[in-house]
């Protein structure tokens, strides 16, 4: 007889985990612990340097702030979607997704050329090059994602052309398990960026 889900232990439920659940799962450990070193020497580093001198938050940060908080919502659409096993708008919430994230991504270069053109530069004041830094180190985690979406949508696009496909699609725990690695991942960049943003505001 197997025993229930509440009386295993974590390390049983670890067990349990298919590996690639396991490696996310470690990786988002290891991702959040970088973030919070980073974070932490961002307030140490002296939080209201940039306070003043007609600077403020650049605007390409506000607006993919909003982006990214929308393809959140655009993210958690999928696994709906997937459970009521409509493949079409599946597809069409992870494109949506996908072309949201890239939106953030050329937003965020924009927002390194409004500090620049502030004079907050990558090698002034330690406040700025953290700016720059931890708002780099996140776009590289976005990107992973962004590569995974795009995989996805080439193969949720063979699935519409082929009915079996779409059966396995639909029936396979694997297939559930990705999107939903997915969507918890997109989630976990997004709360990050939350933070940093909440920090960069203050730092102004």
């Amino acid at each position: 007889m197997k025993r229930s889900e509440e009386s295993l232990t974590w390390f049983q439920r670890i067990e349990r985990m298919h590996p690639y659940e396991t490696l996310l799962y470690l990786g988002m450990l290891g991702s959040g612990l970088i973030f919070l070193f980073l974070a932490v020497a961002f307030v140490f580093s002296g939080l209201h340097q940039l306070e003043g001198f007609n600077r403020h938050i650049p605007v390409a940060f506000l607006i993919s702030t909003f982006l990214l908080v929308i393809s959140g919502y655009t993210a958690s659409k999928m696994r709906l979607y997937y459970q009521e096993e409509k493949i079409p708008q599946l597809e069409s919430a992870l494109r949506n997704t996908f072309f949201l994230g890239l939106a953030f991504t050329l937003l965020q270069f924009a927002g390194w050329k409004e500090l620049d053109s502030m004079g907050v530069s990558f090698t002034g004041i330690p406040s700025g090059s953290f700016l720059f830094v931890l708002s780099g180190i996140h776009i590289f985690h976005l990107l992973g994602a962004m590569i995974f979406a795009l995989i996805l949508l080439f193969q949720l696009r063979k699935t519409q052309e082929d009915g079996i496909r779409r059966l396995v699609l639909v029936t396979n725990p694997f297939e559930k398990m990705r999107i939903r690695l997915f969507t918890v991942y997109w989630h976990f960049m997004d709360v990050i960026w939350l933070i940093l943003f909440l920090l960069f505001t203050l730092s102004f």
